[in-house]
């Protein structure tokens, strides 16, 4: 019987391509691939692998041989290995239209550089119970659909529409223009309690170690805070995020 880490490995061994060709032919396939990354210079077969991901979405970081030789376990990885979704990704009009069709108001969570993938896992998890519509995530300094998000969301990745955009602050700005109320969180604001969340709402989950950087913070309509009693000053992000949801949750379900 497998131990749980050997689990792990190959589980990370099946969301993983290495070497030219087969990551050529996984994006001609359109295969979801989440992450290309690349120890190369972009000429030849590389500079097509570059352009074709870059086309289709795929985030493009340029790391060293060292990275992917372990990421490969020693594979002839040619310069090249692309990381799999566990999960696609949907738009945010997606995310959208689940509230409409269910008649209820929008419940959106914006995650501004979540990069702990277990931070983002259990935010997912958290959402999808609390009955949120979606998850939108910005492409760059965040954690994406990996299987490590995968797991640690004990599956509701595949339940929940998690959008990937290019920019934080203009998505907030089109979702002002639906008539959603932004929420940001920071120790700085009001008590969540006395704020009213039953509208249309996207609460604002700032980064691990930073916060809601500071142009996002100022297009929030709100800043919520939770009170802080003990000598520590700050909560993990997803623990917060809960807290948060749930208070939405309950003021729907009340109806104060």
């Amino acid at each position: 019987m497998r131990n749980k880490n050997e689990k792990q490995d190959k589980d990370f061994e099946n969301s993983i391509i290495i070497g030219r060709n087969p990551v050529l032919e996984a994006l001609k396939a359109q295969k979801p691939i989440d992450t290309l990354y690349v120890a190369s210079e972009k000429t030849g077969s590389i500079g097509l692998i570059v352009s074709m991901a870059k086309n289709q979405g795929v985030v493009v970081k340029d790391t060293n041989n060292a990275k992917l030789e372990e990421m490969s376990g020693g594979a002839s990885h040619q310069g090249v290995v692309a990381v799999l979704s566990c999960a696609q990704y949907s738009s945010v009009e997606d995310i959208l239209e689940v509230s409409a069709k269910k008649g209820t108001s929008p419940f959106i969570i914006i995650c501004d550089e979540i990069e702990d993938p277990h931070n983002l896992g259990a935010i997912i998890r958290t959402a999808e119970a609390a009955g949120a519509d979606g998850i939108i995530i910005p492409k760059r300094r965040s954690a994406s659909l990996n299987s490590t998000v995968f797991k640690t969301s004990a599956g509701a990745a595949s339940w929940l529409p998690v959008a990937r955009v290019s920019n934080i602050a203009s998505t907030i700005d089109l979702l002002k223009k639906q008539g959603i109320w932004i929420y940001g969180t920071d120790a700085g604001g009001a008590d969540y309690t006395k704020t009213d969340l039953k509208g249309p709402c996207a609460l604002v989950i700032g980064s691990e170690g930073n916060g809601m950087g500071r142009l996002i913070k100022e297009k929030c309509d709100f800043i919520l805070s939770l009170p802080m009693l003990g000598k520590i000053t700050s909560l993990n992000a997803s623990v917060a995020a809960g807290i948060f949801m749930y208070e939405i949750v309950r003021q729907r379900q009340s109806g104060l």
